[in-house]
């Protein structure tokens, strides 16, 4: 693979370093052992639906709501202006 960039940048006193011209507003960055440091862009984005592990939970929550097994009232009036 071609190096798009070639430059030497160097870590100011608060340990950062500034990308040229950077693509992406995210970077996944691993560091190794040899002194190598790895950036990955990462785009963060919201997810289109929830996960099936999150639907898992909220059915089980939902059936042990209906089978009673439920905690005491909270008492919110604290809260209340």
């Amino acid at each position: 693979m071609e190096a798009i960039k070639d430059y030497t940048a160097h870590i100011d006193t608060k340990k950062r370093i500034t990308l040229r011209g950077a693509r992406y507003d995210y970077y996944n960055v691993r560091e190794y052992a040899n002194g190598c440091i790895l950036l990955e862009p990462r785009e963060l984005v919201r997810p289109e639906s929830i996960s099936a592990a999150t639907l898992r939970t909220m059915d089980a929550s939902i059936q042990n709501f209906k089978a009673g097994k439920v905690s005491a009232p909270l008492d919110l009036s604290a809260f209340t202006e």
